[in-house]
């Protein structure tokens, strides 16, 4: 018989995201070495199954990120954070329909009360699946029951403040230059309207832009509810299928629809306005879009202001400033039935327009809003008073493609 002094190390799993991981603690630990050990100091398989014996006690009090965690540093690691003993604990504490908030039961005790969930007789990382199946699914739930409520305007969400919040989404941009260096850049700030949300990116440390080959926009969530650890980058969004609506009368064209529009940047509006009961006919249709009139050159009591300074705000850790004549524009088009028809969230530009040619002369110079995407068109006419130093909208007009109606309502205009 002899007595060793051997050192475990463990890596950094406790890291917060953008920190480098490395060995940040050892557990000094003194080993009887029996007659069983070669000359060597080799140890013999049943040697083997003694420190894989300490490793699971070890990591049997992490929690499922850090054994997530544990399980990336090698291959031996990834098969031992996947024991179904460790997973089916963390599993009955977090989903037990009895478990008490003031009173935690011993890992002996768990274990013992484990025995009929049949932690034995499955494949290794199953509890594992099965743990983060469930997080994901009661998620899903809790954001079904917050994004339940919407907007009487918009017929979008009205807490996507607090989906956001209890989703974790974050969004990262991914710079990639031509050497094929990557650059991850989280989103610095935050700002939410109506029907959208802005995230903002600055910094000191991009780099130069003539060396980027490709720019990726991703959403990024966590594993589990809450956590920030363990990020997960989620592919491109698509809509859920559609089944066409059944349209009574499609001689008639479109009916009872309803816009909201806004003009906004850095949390400032221009403009917010809601308009209903729009309504066109199919004597409207030209080039392959249909017309959708909300604003008339020749009704002046639909003409609306801009409200304040219309500009784009942007800023840096050092350096602020606007972008004149730019914002963001969102839409929101609900049908008749009031569902989201068109979305949209874009920069806009107002640029010099000769004047509307088949409308009245105004006494200012004239300015045009142009936004065009698969599904329609948007064109916007502005006036500048000088008088009263503001733009007047005098015209709005959404050109709806005539193959989304079709796909929508089953028509066949």
């Amino acid at each position: 018989m002899d007595r060793r002094l051997y050192t475990l190390y463990f890596p950094c799993l406790f890291s917060e995201p953008g920190e480098v991981s490395g060995w940040s603690w050892a557990v000094p630990l003194w080993v009887t070495v029996p007659g069983w050990m070669s000359s060597a100091g080799n140890p013999a398989p049943a040697a083997l199954c003694l420190w894989t014996e300490i490793l699971l006690r070890i990591l049997s009090y992490l929690d499922a990120v850090a054994l997530l965690r544990a399980g990336c540093v090698n291959r031996r690691f990834y098969h031992l954070a996947n024991d179904n003993f460790i997973w089916i604990r963390i599993y009955s504490t977090a989903f037990s329909p009895k478990r008490s908030n003031w009173k935690v039961n011993s890992v002996e005790k768990t274990a013992v009360s484990m025995n009929s969930l049949s932690a034995g007789d499955k494949e290794a990382g199953y509890w594992k699946k099965e743990y983060i199946t469930k997080q994901i699914a009661s998620v899903k739930a809790a954001l079904a029951r917050v994004l339940k409520p919407l907007h009487p305007y918009t017929g979008l969400p009205v807490k996507t403040k607090e989906a956001l919040r209890i989703s974790g989404l974050g969004w990262v941009i991914i710079l990639k230059e031509n050497s094929g260096k990557e650059h991850i850049l989280e989103h610095v700030d935050l700002s939410f309207n109506d029907s959208s949300v802005t995230a903002m990116w600055y910094g000191k440390d991009w780099p130069r832009l003539v060396t980027l080959s490709t720019l990726d926009l991703c959403g990024v969530t966590p594993v589990f509810l809450n956590r920030s650890q363990t990020p997960m980058k989620n592919g491109p969004y698509e809509l859920p299928p559609h089944s066409p609506l059944s349209d009574d009368s499609p001689e008639c064209g479109l009916s009872g629809y309803q816009l909201h529009v806004d003009m906004h940047s850095g949390g400032v509006f221009c403009l917010c306005g809601t308009f209903g009961n729009l309504s066109t006919s199919k004597e409207y249709i030209e080039n392959e879009y249909m017309k959708l009139s909300v604003i008339s050159f020749k009704n002046s009591t639909e003409h609306l202001p801009l409200i304040g300074k219309v500009g784009l705000s942007w800023k840096t850790n050092i350096f602020d400033g606007c972008i004149k004549s730019c914002s963001v524009m969102d839409l929101t088009l609900l049908e008749e039935y009031g569902k989201p028809f068109w979305c949209f969230s874009s920069p806009v530009c107002m640029r010099p327009s000769p004047g509307p040619s088949d409308g009245p002369a105004f006494l200012g110079e004239t300015y045009r809003v142009d936004y065009a995407d698969a599904e329609g068109r948007v064109h916007l006419e502005l006036v500048w008073i000088e008088e009263t130093g503001e733009y007047f909208i005098v015209s709005l007009a959404l050109y709806l493609r005539v193959a989304k109606i079709n796909h929508w309502f089953g028509t066949k205009y």
